[in-house]
């Protein structure tokens, strides 16, 4: 049983007043707790039990700045009486982002070093043992990752959907919904950047060969938190027609690309969309006041 009070996901009917006969459904995982949101939880339950089992002392982990996963991690080992380590890519900013200043409220140790360093993964000096802490690779990538993704398709009766469409940033979570996926469902991955190498490391954590799914490159607007105007304005204007709140990082990208594949008559006739909102809004609180809606 979990220690972190969450709430039950739902599932959405949405409609946004297309004339082709596609059914589209959004899995709110963003609503199942207000930090430890939408795929995180599921990609860090399984390392956390490991983690517990083998009674390391601390969790270290790598990011960004605007890293969900970071300020995720930090609270959830908060909620399991377990020390955290944050290793931030950069220099210490004059100015911490609202995402780091969560994860310090969690208690979370932070580290930072350079972009060199970081890529290759260097531990800096703790006052703890290497043996004794216990390491996640950024965004939880890795079997653990893929294995707790799979879950997240028990949320919701999958046996009705023909397409499930996921915001992709490592993999992790669009490589647990490939391997969940029943036969004959297509899984479609949006990345939100420009690594061609993602396909590579989704085939990396499946234990079988799969043929169900298709990476679209074609929403990641310049980059990792890259945006334009007019992704702002979508994301308004989905607000204002579904009240469902998306960040410009992740799901800001992968709403506009259903939309954007929807007006094109990308699905065919009768088909049952699922989406997955994967949640992580902290990045949104690094946008100037008034620019969303919500």
């Amino acid at each position: 049983m979990s220690l972190i009070p969450f709430q039950k996901s739902k599932v959405v009917p949405i409609s946004i007043n297309y004339k082709i006969h596609t059914t589209l459904d959004v899995l709110r995982l963003d609503e199942i707790h207000p930090v430890v949101s939408g795929n995180k939880w599921f990609k860090l339950k399984k390392y956390l039990q490991d983690a517990l089992d083998k009674n390391k002392k601390a969790i270290l982990t790598y990011g960004g700045p605007y890293s969900n996963h970071i300020v995720a991690t930090a609270a959830t080992s908060h909620y399991y009486n377990i020390k955290s380590i944050g290793i931030i890519r950069g220099e210490k900013p004059k100015f911490l982002t609202h995402t780091l200043q969560h994860a310090l409220s969690y208690n979370m140790e932070l580290h930072f070093i350079d972009r060199r360093d970081f890529k290759e993964k260097c531990i800096p000096k703790t006052a703890l043992d290497p043996e004794d802490i216990y390491f996640i690779i950024e965004g939880g990538y890795g079997i653990n990752g893929m294995l707790g993704a799979m879950e997240i398709l028990q949320q919701v009766d999958r046996n009705v959907y023909t397409h499930i469409l996921a915001a992709v940033g490592t993999g992790t979570m669009l490589s647990g919904l490939i391997a969940a996926a029943l036969p004959g469902q297509q899984v479609i991955g949006i990345p939100i950047l420009k690594d061609y190498s993602l396909e590579q490391n989704i085939k990396a954590l499946l234990p079988h060969e799969k043929q169900n799914f298709e990476l679209i490159y074609d929403y990641h607007f310049g980059g990792y938190a890259k945006k334009s105007p007019e992704l702002i304005q979508f994301m308004n204007n989905f607000y204002e027609q579904t009240e469902i709140p998306t960040d410009f990082v992740y799901t800001g990208k992968l709403f506009y690309a259903v939309n954007d594949l929807l007006t094109k008559g990308f699905f065919q006739k009768n088909s049952k969309v699922l989406v997955i909102h994967s949640g992580g809004l902290q990045g949104n609180l690094s946008l100037p006041k008034g620019t969303l809606i919500f």
